[in-house]
């Protein structure tokens, strides 16, 4: 299915690995042009060389911590013009209340609900300008089903899709569509750092991380790839009645007792 966007400029966080890369990757795919960002120089060299071997497009990076509210500023003036920001960098940490200190939870929502937010605030105005845009919110499914030993990212998440919604209902107003995508357990890195820490909690022994995803629907988490093409999907013309909703995408693990 042609998604139409061939020759959209799309700015991809956190896209040196994970669901960021597939979302490149997947972007590339359908002929658009990118922006990859995140705070390792290297691996995004790697996965804009990779991308670039693969599909003729236009593959730009920046190298930046966006948890600093200066470098999503920087960001922004070296790439001013586009037509597709997905937010995806974040890196919350697991635990309960007790375990995270204030501080961490401060570091961490910076870079995930402020560093959402703040890219938004910044990048909105230029395509209400055009009268044409969307924004595409990685998040989480934990916003929608809240677990106490992922506190932090509970919250968070909930946050943003409020946030998600509250914008997405009126910038159709002005021919921008924000949408939300909340992956549950997907392949990527970041589970098995996670699922350590729900071991730690649940039985004190990290090691014990892989019977934290045991009894997944179809027994498998998620494929970057399936959350990647979902985002392209929400993007394109194909998904342009979507606006102010968040889409699950957990193959209906919140609903299993």
């Amino acid at each position: 299915m042609d998604m139409d966007i061939a020759g959209r400029r799309v700015l991809v966080t956190g896209s040196s690995k994970g669901i960021g890369l597939a979302c490149g990757l997947a972007f590339a795919r359908e002929g658009c042009d990118l922006v990859l960002a995140s705070r390792d120089a290297a691996a995004l060299e790697q996965a804009a060389a990779g991308i670039r071997a693969r599909h003729n497009v236009s593959v730009a990076v920046h190298a930046a911590d966006l948890s600093d509210a200066a470098a999503r500023e920087a960001l922004h003036r070296a790439h001013p013009d586009i037509d597709i920001l997905v937010n995806n960098a974040g890196a919350i940490p697991g635990g309960t209340l007790q375990d995270i200190s204030l501080a961490r939870w401060q570091e961490a929502w910076n870079l995930k609900v402020f560093g959402y937010i703040h890219l938004t605030q910044l990048y909105l105005p230029g395509m209400e300008a055009k009268g044409a845009g969307v924004i595409v919110n990685i998040i989480g499914m934990a916003g929608r089903a809240p677990r106490t030993d992922y506190i932090c990212g509970a919250a968070g998440n909930a946050a943003l899709i409020a946030f998600t919604a509250a914008l997405g209902g009126r910038s159709t107003d002005k021919g921008v569509r924000v949408v939300g995508i909340a992956p549950g357990a997907t392949k990527t890195d970041r589970i098995i750092q996670l699922s350590k820490s729900r071991a730690r909690t649940k039985f004190g022994d990290e090691s014990r991380w892989e019977e934290m995803l045991s009894g997944l629907p179809l027994g498998r988490p998620a494929h970057p790839e399936e959350i990647a093409d979902l985002a392209v999907f929400c993007a394109s013309p194909r998904g342009g009645y979507l606006s102010g909703t968040t889409l699950e995408v957990d193959a209906g693990a919140q609903f299993r007792s």
